[in-house]
């Protein structure tokens, strides 16, 4: 269990953290919210790459902030922007990286290199250089990185970001893989989807605070029978979103789909109950007034 108390950080006249808490269990945890948020400013903290201003963070009884180089050691970390040696082949990265993890014989590290490539579907591709890799063999070549030294706990920043379907799909799978009985991943991101595929519970933060702390089934839940759409003219647009919470609205010939949250009660003859989605709960959320 990952403990996170009353975290706060402050950039000049920008607090980027809140007084955040967090309890993080085992498994793949969700990091919701808008670009700006504070994300990656919590990712970089848990990632001893940036100091708080105050408040505390511990795993197992761990405390991770007061000791970083025995924090590393439990680390596993693909920031938002992984860089790469473009000369380098697969298989040199992460022989590289092994070495920073302590990993000193070298029919270890091969032997290791090798189980890794294989995990990530990267084998046929470990003599390549770098500079040829895709986006999406570059975010598995950051996830092997990451495994190196089984860590308890792994923090991937914005992963699917700039991936197409089909990659965001493979990363999909193997971070579902990643997280073992004991390990805490905690998924950073703001791709809804990316939540609602993989974690088994979340957090929504913005502007620094968190908003919830909840499961994705149980968020959903919450929009039972408050969901609708409809076609309506296009003007009419004003004065629904006036009156109500408007999730979307897409023009189609003059006209507008509106998917629309109105708590119980249909907002008009025109409007037919939807089946909320973990995106109607985000958004109603996130754009709550202050």
């Amino acid at each position: 269990m990952l403990k996170i108390r009353e975290l706060t950080k402050t950039y000049g006249s920008i607090q980027a953290l809140q007084d955040v808490s967090l309890d993080v269990p085992p498994g793949v945890f969700g990091l919701l919210g808008p670009n700006g948020a504070g994300k990656t400013t919590l990712m970089k903290i848990l990632a001893t790459l940036l100091e708080p201003d105050a408040g505390t963070v511990e795993m197992n009884g761990f405390d991770l902030i007061g000791r970083k180089d025995k924090t590393r050691q439990l680390l596993g970390y693909l920031p938002q922007d992984f860089g790469l040696y473009p000369a380098l082949t697969a298989e040199q990265m992460l022989d590289y990286f092994a070495k920073l993890k302590g990993v000193t014989d070298k029919e270890e590290r091969r032997a290791l290199i090798d189980a890794l490539l294989d995990r990530v579907n990267l084998s046929s591709a470990r003599k390549q250089r770098l500079g040829g890799f895709s986006g999406g063999m570059r975010q598995r070549l950051g996830i092997a990185q990451a495994l190196i030294g089984q860590p308890q706990l792994i923090i991937v920043d914005e992963p699917t970001a700039g991936l197409d379907p089909e990659e965001r799909n493979r990363f999909h799978n193997l971070l579902a893989e990643t997280a073992g009985e004991d390990a805490v991943v905690i998924l950073s991101t703001h791709i809804v989807s990316d939540v609602s595929s993989l974690c088994s519970q979340m957090a929504v933060i913005r502007r620094g605070a968190i908003l919830a702390f909840t499961t994705p089934q149980q968020a959903i839940d919450r929009l039972t029978d408050a969901v609708w759409e409809a076609t309506v003219p296009r003007e009419q647009i004003a004065p629904l979103k006036s009156r109500y919470r408007v999730i979307s609205s897409q023009m189609l010939g003059g006209q507008a789909r509106l998917r629309v949250i109105a708590k119980g009660l249909r907002p008009s003859e025109e409007f037919t109950p939807a089946t909320p989605v973990l995106e109607d709960y985000y958004f109603d959320l996130v754009n709550q007034p202050n």
